[in-house]
């Protein structure tokens, strides 16, 4: 499964990337977030890994890329799953910044997360929609 959702920020580009990659930012707009631990690596380049912590559950980061504004690329494995993720920034003015995430799902573990994916795949996307309009506001009310 394979989608891809976008919005546009009214925030320089520069200010975004810089929002964006603070895990200080997380529990602004990611539902639930606790906490990033790193495991593996240097944090924030290429295959180091980290362990995220959520409310409900945990996840391997795995960085794959990591060439901002261009692109941030990671898997994030769970056990009931594994998605790559990738981000792009692109500037539409000087005040306009689009957000872009395409989200792969390579992997479902157990039938009741493949049912799920089959059934409901608007909800994966409805989710990662709700996160990106989320990290917007943070950003607009932040630079206001």
């Amino acid at each position: 499964m394979k989608f891809t959702c976008h919005a546009d920020i009214n925030v320089p580009i520069h200010t975004v990337i810089a929002l964006f990659e603070n895990p200080i930012n997380w529990k602004e707009w990611q539902d639930g977030f606790i906490s990033i631990e790193p495991i593996g690596g240097i944090p924030g380049e290429v295959g180091s890994k980290s362990k995220l912590t959520y409310d409900e559950l945990e996840l391997i980061e795995t960085i794959i890329r990591n060439e901002l504004p261009e692109e941030f690329k990671a898997t994030y494995e769970h056990k009931h799953m594994v998605n790559t993720m990738s981000c792009k920034f692109m500037k539409i003015d000087p005040n306009i910044t689009q957000f872009e995430q395409e989200i792969h799902y390579t992997k479902f573990n157990g039938s009741l997360p493949k049912l799920m994916a089959r059934l409901f795949p608007g909800m994966f996307k409805k989710q990662v929609q709700k996160w990106l309009n989320l990290f917007k506001t943070f950003a607009e009310e932040l630079n206001n």
